[in-house]
Formats: C-alpha cells, sequence, structure tokens
C-alpha cells in the first residue's frame, strides 16, 4: 500500500500537560516538537501531502497567554 495522504488532528496537548502536573503551555510546547518529527517523517517517506488540524474556532475562547502561545 503506498500512503500518499496522512492528516492528523492534534487534540489533547493541554490536556496530557495537566495530567502530569505540567502548565498547559509545556503540552503545546512538547506538542511542537512531536509535529517537527512528523514533517521530517512525512519527508522522508516522501508524502504529497500532510494535513495538520491544529486550531479550531472555539480554541479563541481559551486564555490569551495560551493562545498567544
Amino acid at each position: 500500500m503506498n500512503v500518499r495522504h496522512v492528516a492528523i488532528i492534534m487534540d489533547g496537548n493541554g490536556r496530557w500537560a495537566e495530567l502530569r502536573g505540567l502548565p498547559r503551555i509545556e503540552g503545546h510546547r512538547r506538542g511542537v516538537k512531536k509535529v517537527r518529527s512528523i514533517i521530517d517523517a512525512s519527508i522522508e517517506l516522501r508524502l504529497e501531502a500532510l494535513t495538520l488540524y491544529a486550531f479550531s474556532m472555539e480554541n479563541w475562547h481559551r486564555p490569551r497567554p495560551e493562545v498567544e502561545a
């Protein structure tokens, strides 16, 4: 099977951090690191398309520092 397109809904980074006693922003930072490795792997695998869904309209209602991070 030849995969041409991968789509990822990024959800739960803030909850992941909170469950570990970390600030929500730390979960987002770690999510960014993971995205970088996913992009590198996508290039290596020669994917034609990578879709990353990272921010919904509801996210605008989060605390300002979290939205701006």
